[in-house]
This record gives structure tokens, C-alpha cells and sequence, in this order.
């Protein structure tokens, strides 16, 4: 999925944070809560405003960062020595509190069969305890609504949900159109924010191990028709929940540039797709 340069920041500030607390917020979710000397003045635009999260590894007994150099940050973090390179995952920002300086991020913990995290990111959540460090690099927004939208279509599986709570919140109160928001289990269903106009359906998934993330809230969305061509869709989450969803609503009707779609990871490889 092509980024959207009119949300990406020019030069990307750094913000190095450290833990203040790590709790279970739902059945699925850890949600780590940081602070940071420079964070107040963390440029937050609401919607799905993501960053690019910096943590060490299991294996690592401290914590380095590089200098960063506004969007061309990669190098140097490729600079780094394999043996003391953060971890680098993208994350979206579940709250923040500009006067107290706390940014809150939301983990989603796949347990193994013995009912451990997977995933080094949802790990070092798992564990993480006050002072721990990290770093965020922000990147603004992918939530792009034209302004002559006529309705508005989310669909997200658990990996998207923080980014369809802070959409929610921040969508004018007059939008109308649809939220399809899976989750693993009804303890993760939580009360959006939504416009009045916004019918906002729950899809509480029945886990099994043949059970596949985004796979019932596609089969919902496939049942949506646009109302017209002037609608606007989001849909993240899972591959195939990103790439046949925004099949099913071009050939309904909906132009390619009026659907952002970002399928950030696959269920059969359990990893980031990149982007």
C-alpha cells in the first residue's frame, strides 16, 4: 500500500520514552503506557496516527538508538550492529495526555500453544516494567477521508482496532457510514466513540486453532455495497482482510484512490508484511 505523503511529517522527530506502566486491558490486549522528558510536544493528529515503535530485544542488556535523519532514518538504523539493533515494529497511538506527557499503546498478545506471547514486540510488552526504555519515531497518518465523502467504511480485525478507536473519536459528528470491528473474544469488545450516523457491528470471532483474524469481518464487509462512488473505505488488518476487501469494494463500485487498505501482516507466516 502506497503511504500518503500529505500525512507524513517532513522531518519525523524522535521521542525517547520509557515505561511508566504495562497492563492487561482486555483479554487480547497489553496496553504499556510511556512517558518521556520531550513527549508533551508530541505533534498528535487523532485518527490512526502511528509511529514507528524502538525496543530492545530479549537478548540485550541495554538500549540504542541512532541519530535520525528526518525521513531517511533507515540507514542509520541499519548502521546499528546486528548484536544491539532495537527491535522495529509500526504501532498506532491507543491514547495520549499531552499535559502529562503519556502516550498509551496497545499490544496484541497471540499466545503459543502453551499460552505463551508471540511476536518480540507483544513479548517486550508482556514483561515490560516501569523505566524500561523505547523510543517512538512519528509518522503521522494513513486515515486519509476526502472532504465530498458520502459515507465512510472501516473494517479492521484486533491488530487495526486501536487505529479504528482513535478514527472514531475524530470523525466529524455528522460522518455516516460503517465500522466492522473483529475481535477475539467478547471480553475485547469495548464502546466506541462513533458519529450517531456510524452503525458500528462487533464480530466476536470463536477461537479455534483453524480460526484465521479478519476472515469473519471480510465475509461481513463482502456483504456491504457503497452507497455510491464518492465513499471513502479503510481496511487493515490481516492480508487477505486488506487485499480482498478492497477487491470486493472497487468491483462494487468504490475507485481504487478512495480505498486505503494496509495489510501489515499474514496469518500463515505470524509477521509483519512489509511495507
Amino acid at each position: 500500500m502506497a503511504k500518503t505523503p500529505r500525512l507524513l511529517p517532513e522531518n519525523p522527530a524522535l521521542f525517547r520514552a520509557r515505561v511508566v506502566r504495562s497492563v492487561r486491558h482486555t483479554p487480547s490486549i497489553q496496553r504499556v503506557t510511556v512517558t518521556g522528558a520531550d513527549l508533551h510536544a508530541f505533534p498528535f493528529l487523532g485518527f490512526d496516527h502511528w509511529f514507528r515503535l524502538f525496543v530492545p530485544r530479549p537478548d540485550q542488556d541495554g538500549f540504542r538508538m541512532p541519530d535520525l535523519d528526518g525521513r531517511r532514518w533507515w540507514p542509520s538504523f541499519l548502521a546499528i550492529p546486528e548484536a544491539v539493533r532495537p527491535h522495529c515494529a509500526n504501532y498506532t497511538v491507543a491514547a495520549f495526555r499531552p499535559d502529562a506527557a503519556e502516550l498509551d499503546v496497545d499490544f496484541v498478545v497471540h499466545c503459543d500453544r502453551d499460552g505463551e506471547p508471540e511476536g518480540r514486540a507483544a513479548i517486550w510488552a508482556c514483561a515490560a516494567r516501569p523505566g524500561d526504555e523505547l523510543a517512538l519515531l512519528d509518522q503521522g497518518c494513513i486515515f486519509d477521508c476526502p472532504p465530498d465523502t458520502s459515507e465512510v467504511v472501516i473494517a479492521a480485525e484486533e491488530t487495526g482496532l486501536p487505529g479504528v478507536v482513535g478514527i472514531a473519536a475524530s470523525l466529524p459528528r455528522d460522518t455516516v457510514g460503517r465500522i466492522i470491528q473483529e475481535v477475539p473474544t467478547a471480553g475485547d469488545v469495548r464502546e466506541l466513540d462513533a458519529p450517531a450516523g456510524v452503525l458500528v457491528t462487533w464480530i466476536v470471532r470463536d477461537e479455534t486453532e483453524h480460526d484465521v483474524p479478519g476472515h469473519a469481518a471480510l465475509a461481513e464487509l463482502q456483504r456491504h455495497v457503497p452507497s455510491d462512488d464518492r465513499g471513502y473505505a479503510f481496511v487493515v488488518g490481516e492480508s487477505r482482510l486488506a487485499t480482498e476487501g478492497r477487491r470486493h469494494l472497487h468491483r462494487a463500485g468504490l475507485p481504487k484512490d478512495r480505498i486505503t487498505f494496509s495489510g501489515f501482516w499474514k496469518h500463515d507466516a505470524r509477521q509483519v508484511v512489509p511495507a
